[in-house]
């Protein structure tokens, strides 16, 4: 809404401001009703009276709007175009390091059992000495931190199957998340292996599987702790089966199709 608008708007004598206004657009734009929004706030019971006109925004909710869903004050107010502000830089980096007797950083493996149980710990340096550690000598896994995790479920199928491991690269920002790359993403509450792909709002993103039997995810890049960008894999389950065997298959299955028409034909 531009300044003719807001002016026209407050001259029609309505009582609910022009700030009320975005308030409300606010509420909408994340979806959640006026008792959901009004405890995020802090305000008791609802946000009804506020979009009704009844109570005026205080600094202390203004405050919360920005803090919590960077909502730009003077946006609120009229006074600028810019609805966001990039308060949240997004950090996502390790949050712990482990380093071998040599003093040079190792790659830590958290097994399905352990990741119940990472997002909880993952700021416990004591927690990651319980878990196994290993050293891969290539030149793809120097100047960085990597972790080893075990891929649970079919959500990633046919690129990871259950019991894989993956081997990802930590990454200090949000910002730097590719659509075309896969991610270990730890939650507050859990430890998931997706694609990741960036909303207009710039406080949320899209957690994605491979398997189109699993639903996007919506999620605050507040409630994301880390993200590994996975590189590699490491499979035990290696099918003997070479492209010539599969034609070899194929042209005997064809052979027995034959001398089975020829038997129906008799």
């Amino acid at each position: 809404m531009d300044l003719f608008q807001k002016m026209l708007y407050l001259i029609m004598g309505t009582d609910v401001t022009f700030e009320i206004k975005r308030f409300k657009e606010i509420r909408d734009d994340h979806n959640f009703t006026q008792s959901e929004f009004a405890e995020l706030l802090g305000i008791k019971n609802s946000t009804a009276d506020i979009e009704r006109g009844r109570t005026k925004l205080s600094g202390k909710i203004v405050a919360e709007l920005l803090g919590q869903f960077g909502v730009n004050p003077l946006w609120l107010f009229g006074e600028s175009a810019q609805k966001y502000l990039q308060i949240n830089k997004g950090d996502v980096s390790p949050k712990v390091i482990t380093v071998n007797s040599g003093e040079e950083e190792n790659i830590i493996l958290v097994n399905q059992k352990a990741a119940a149980g990472y997002p909880h710990n993952v700021q416990d340096v004591e927690w990651y000495q319980q878990l196994p550690a290993f050293d891969i000598p290539l030149p793809e896994f120097r100047n960085a931190s990597y972790r080893g995790f075990q891929v649970e479920g079919d959500s990633m199928m046919p690129n990871l199957r259950p019991g894989e491991w993956v081997l990802g690269k930590g990454i200090p920002s949000i910002t730097e998340i590719s659509s075309n790359k896969i991610y270990v993403v730890v939650l507050y509450d859990s430890v998931l292996v997706k694609k990741i792909k960036k909303l207009d709002d710039p406080f949320k993103v899209v957690l994605i599987s491979i398997n189109e039997e699993y639903a996007p995810v919506e999620v605050k890049i507040n409630d994301i702790q880390e993200l590994w960008q996975v590189n590699s894999k490491l499979t035990f389950s290696i099918d003997a089966t070479s492209e010539s065997g599969l034609l070899r298959q194929l042209q005997e299955s064809m052979e027995e199709l034959k001398s089975e028409f020829k038997t129906f034909k008799h």
